[in-house]
């Protein structure tokens, strides 16, 4: 529909003002004049049949008058009106002014055309209430327009009239398009027109055959978008550019799926014969429309660049990703799709060089408005140019430069998204292209981000490629042969128009990417990783989640999740009766200034991993540990690793052991250790030094004393005795014998030393109990002495 909102002038409201002061007391401040209201009509234009008239053709146009205001109008009329000027150029039309300071009531650039006699206006019979709406229906004979048999554009449209509650007839609404006349000769030449449709849908899988909601099934229904767009390739030539990802999608759909409630309640899907029948469409289609496939989960280029880091890297990850993809034949190309503020140097040459798999074929589109119009190099004859790139990697990049004034609308911008305003404006652009100059012409059409929800106005511009001067052609025919060069242009200086991800958004997707990292790394063989959870981290990075933060949210968080209980599954066993998950302290022991301690990981994964773990104190900076090397842990598996502690003083360390990947990368979280370190510190170790100096002192002493007695008090063996062999000492000998060593040693009686070694004594057999009675001292002193005893 084509809408224009008009308002009386702030200046006429005042001199309505002006006037009835004269005759009354000025109200209070607070209360407002009801003739100084700015009453608002809209007026719509559903359809304008035939959309390019040649000279003596009828113009029937046909939409809706719908009172947006609170006031009244009296003999409502709507009447077809005409600027008569004729636009001969692409620069005039361009330059049709879009709002006017004057008011409305006193514009003449759309006179009405008020032939009583004709169908050029329509008297509706009832005064137009507030928020009422009543269609019209005009028919303009050809010779109503008052303008030339020759060809060229013009500006018509249709004005609203009436009578508010002061009864001063005032024009309250207009709503104007663009009329393209032909002549009754061919065009001078043919325009190439390759219409390129974005097959696209924000990510909606969560995992498996779960999905988020059901508007992917929605949207590829016959009344959908995607179901419109799809349409088109079944009547003309078109270029598909699709989103990989959202074809893996639409695949799971037509296996069955679940969606997930916001309680996280599933129930099963509706929309999977739906989906099926429209990927079967797509194959067929595919058959004579070329496809190129942008990069997987279209991810918004311009904010992953800029936020650098990892971030940057996805950029590469996801054109690497549909290089790798399976789309089946005929085969596709490779593309990128940079427009406006996005479509930098740094940007297009970042993301169209430097990823695996790519090709010197790959496709590079941006759009025109990427330009300024002073610095917008010519499309004409070709729109493909070799961009400069000063600030990549490489000098300049294979560009395809879509023409954004096919698209644009007009000529009013509150309704440039209008189906009828987009058709007439692309009808008028390239009818002026082929009635100027000579031999063909090639242009590429591509409608901006996020301009059309609904499909509508894409179907009006195919419409257009019936009209006899276009030829439907598809990309892979604009671009030129390989032993051309095409020409060489600057790179667009425009800032960016439009915000990226917000900071929110590309936090969550730095969260994702860090933890699908550490569990690739995880990984003995990262080819094991599943190739649905890096796909899922590409796709929390579309440039479709762009004025969707909700569902961004929910979306990057549900994936999170889904990587960190992957994680969590490679764990230290705790042996508490917290089990996994719980935050428990491990209590290990150092008995001495080294020691061992042992920490068991269990692999919970049906794959298998290399891990190594380290331990870090908390408060102390004396704990050492050697060092560990990683080693791979099968599925379903445990292995104890032990860990070699040493620590300078006695005490509780506190310390975390964290399972770490090959990569060195930290695995979930950490955990917990109290080590006790018990070992004898420096007076401990001279106490104990002491002890063994007053052992050995004495036990010297003793000995000195018996080789002195001996040498002094020589004793002659008893006759027919064996020295070799005595006789066993007396029990009495031995008793009487150590109370004299002891009297020795310490004459004055105080306690026997326990640290002083007992002596064996041997028992001389033959003797009466052991002691004969006149020398007892003597040869107990005698026995203990001698180098036998």
């Amino acid at each position: 529909m084509l809408r224009r909102r008009l308002r009386l002038s702030a200046a006429a409201g005042a001199s309505l003002v002006i006037a009835a002061s004269a005759t009354v007391q000025p109200l209070p401040a607070a209360v407002a004049d009801p003739r100084a209201e700015d009453p608002v009509v809209e007026v719509t234009i559903d359809s304008f049949a035939p959309a390019t008239p040649i000279p003596g053709q009828q113009v029937v146009i046909t939409g809706r008058v719908t009172n947006t205001s609170t006031t009244t109008f009296d003999n409502p009329q709507a009447i077809a009106c005409i600027e008569e000027h004729r636009l001969t150029t692409r620069a005039e039309l361009a330059a049709i002014p879009t709002e006017l300071e004057q008011p409305l009531q006193k514009q003449n650039d759309c006179s009405g055309l008020d032939n009583p006699a004709s169908t050029t206006f329509q008297s509706f019979k009832a005064p137009l209430q507030p928020k009422a709406s009543v269609p019209f229906r005009l028919v303009v004979p050809w010779q109503e327009w008052h303008i030339s048999k020759r060809a060229g554009v013009y500006v018509v449209g249709v004005t609203f009239r009436g009578n508010p509650s002061d009864g001063n007839r005032i024009t309250a609404g207009r709503a104007r398009t663009l009329m393209p006349v032909i002549d009754t000769k061919p065009m001078p030449r043919k325009v190439n027109t390759a219409l390129v449709i974005p097959l696209r849908h924000r990510p909606t899988l969560l995992a498996g055959d779960r999905f988020a909601n059901e508007s992917l099934a929605e949207s590829m229904a016959p009344n959908g978008q995607l179901g419109r767009l799809l349409a088109l390739g079944r009547q003309q030539k078109v270029t598909w550019l699709v989103d990989p990802a959202m074809i893996d999608e639409a695949r799971r759909i037509a296996n069955g799926y679940r969606v997930v409630g916001s309680n996280n309640q599933t129930k099963a899907g509706t929309g999977q014969q739906t989906v099926a029948a429209w990927l079967k469409a797509f194959d067929a289609t595919r058959t004579r429309n070329p496809v190129v496939l942008l990069p997987y989960g279209d991810p918004d280029v311009a904010s992953l660049i800029d936020a650098g880091g990892t971030l940057k890297d996805l950029v590469g990850q996801s054109r690497s990703a549909t290089e790798q993809f399976n789309l089946g034949v005929p085969l596709f190309r490779s593309g990128l799709w940079l427009e406006n503020g996005s479509a930098t140097s740094r940007n297009l040459a970042a993301a169209s060089t430097g990823y695996a798999g790519a090709k010197a074929d790959d496709l590079n589109l941006v759009s025109s408005a990427s330009w300024t119009p002073e610095t917008r190099p010519s499309l004409s004859p070709s729109p493909v140019y070799d961009v400069l790139t000063p600030e990549g990697p490489v000098k300049s990049v294979r560009t395809v430069i879509a023409d954004s004034t096919l698209t644009t609308g007009g000529p009013d911008a509150a309704t440039a998204n209008s189906p009828i305003q987009v058709r007439q404006r692309f009808a008028a652009e390239t009818a002026l292209l082929a009635s100027t100059g000579t031999g063909s012409i090639t242009v590429v059409a591509l409608s901006p981000r996020g301009w059309d929800t609904d499909g509508r106005a894409t179907t009006a511009i195919a419409q257009d490629l019936s009209l006899p001067w276009i030829t439907p052609v598809g990309i892979d025919q604009v671009l030129p042969q390989s032993s051309t060069s095409p020409a060489v242009t600057k790179p667009p200086t425009a800032l960016r128009s439009t915000p990226g991800l917000t900071g929110t958004q590309l936090d969550q997707i730095k969260q994702l990417n860090n933890a699908t990292t550490t569990y690739v790394s995880l990984l003995n063989n990262p080819e094991d990783a599943d190739e649905n959870m890096r796909r899922a981290l590409l796709r929390a990075s579309s440039y479709s989640w762009r004025g969707f933060p909700d569902e961004s949210q929910r979306f990057t968080g549900f994936e999170l999740a889904a990587v960190n209980y992957q994680l969590g599954r490679v764990h230290l066993v705790t042996n508490s009766a917290g089990g996994k998950g719980a935050r428990r302290e491990i209590k290990v022991n150092l008995s001495g200034s080294k020691g061992t301690f042992p920490l068991t990981i269990a692999n919970e994964l049906n794959v298998s991993v290399r891990v190594g773990i380290v331990v870090s104190s908390a408060n102390r900076p004396d704990l050492r540990i050697e060092p560990l090397e990683t080693r791979v842990l099968a599925a379903g598996q445990k292995a104890t690793y032990q860990i070699n502690a040493s620590a300078e003083q006695n005490g509780l360390i506190r310390a975390d052991a964290q399972v770490i990947s090959a990569q060195q990368l930290p695995v979930g979280r950490s955990q917990e250790l109290v080590i006790q370190a018990a070992q004898y510190g420096s007076v401990g170790w001279i106490l104990v030094g002491s002890a063994v100096a007053l052992l050995f002192g004495t036990s010297l002493v003793r000995i000195y004393r018996r080789i002195r007695s001996e040498r002094k008090n020589p004793t002659a063996p008893e006759p027919g005795s064996d020295p070799l062999h005595p006789a066993p000492i007396d029990p009495q000998d031995v008793a009487t014998a150590d109370l004299e060593a002891q009297a020795e040693v310490d004459p004055g009686g105080d306690e026997p030393n326990a640290l002083e070694p007992v002596k064996q004594l041997r028992i001389t057999p033959g003797r009466a109990n052991g002691v004969p009675a006149d020398d007892t001292a003597e040869s107990l002193k005698e026995g203990v002495g001698t180098k036998d005893g």
